[in-house]
C-alpha cells in the first residue's frame, strides 16, 4: 500500500509536471508565443482525458461498473490531489533557512499527519472501490496508473511522437 500511495503522489506530481511543458517544445522553429490564460488548465484538461481513456480501455469496465466506478475513482483523486498539494507545501515551507527548530520540529509532525492522511485515503477508498469493481480490476487500476505515468514521462523525456508525413498528393 505504501507503494501505491508514492507511485500515487509521483503521477499526481507528474501530470502536474506533464501539463506544464510549453506546446512550443513540439515545433521549436515557431516563435513564441504569449501564454494564453487558461492554457495549462486546457493542457491538464487534456491530460486528464487521456488518462480517463487510458484507464477506460485497461479496466474493460461493464456499463454498470463505470457508472458506479467513475464517481468514486474522481472523488479519490479529488481528495487525493489535495493532500498531495499539502504535503508539497509542507516540504517547501520546510526549506526556509529562518525556521526555528521547533518550527521544523512541527513541519515534520504534519508532514507525518498528511502521510498518515494519504495512507488512510487509499485503505478507505481501496475498500470503496472493491465494491464497484473486482479485486483484479483494482490491481489493474492501480497498474494502469502506473502504466499512465511512464507513458506520460516518456512522452515528457522523449518528446512527442514525429508527426506522420502528409499523404500522397496532400502536399
Amino acid at each position: 500500500m505504501i507503494f501505491f500511495r508514492t507511485l500515487i503522489n509521483s503521477s499526481v506530481l507528474l501530470l502536474a509536471l506533464a501539463a506544464t511543458v510549453p506546446a512550443r517544445a513540439q515545433a521549436p522553429e515557431r516563435p513564441p508565443r504569449a501564454r494564453q490564460p487558461g492554457a495549462g488548465a486546457a493542457r491538464l484538461t487534456q491530460l486528464e482525458n487521456a488518462k480517463i481513456a487510458f484507464l477506460t480501455s485497461r479496466l474493460t469496465l461493464s456499463q454498470d461498473q463505470a457508472q458506479r466506478f467513475w464517481p468514486v475513482y474522481n472523488e479519490f483523486t479529488t481528495k487525493r490531489r489535495e493532500l498531495g498539494r499539502s504535503a508539497r507545501q509542507l516540504r517547501r515551507d520546510a526549506e526556509n533557512p529562518g525556521l526555528s527548530d521547533a518550527q521544523l520540529r512541527d513541519n515534520f509532525t504534519q508532514d507525518f499527519a498528511v502521510r498518515q492522511q494519504q495512507l488512510n485515503l487509499e485503505k478507505e477508498y481501496f475498500d470503496k472501490l472493491q465494491k464497484v469493481l473486482t479485486l483484479r480490476q483494482v490491481t489493474l487500476l492501480y497498474q494502469a496508473e502506473r502504466d499512465f505515468t511512464k507513458e506520460v514521462l516518456r512522452r515528457v523525456t522523449d518528446g512527442p511522437p514525429p508527426a506522420a508525413p502528409p499523404a500522397a498528393g496532400q502536399q
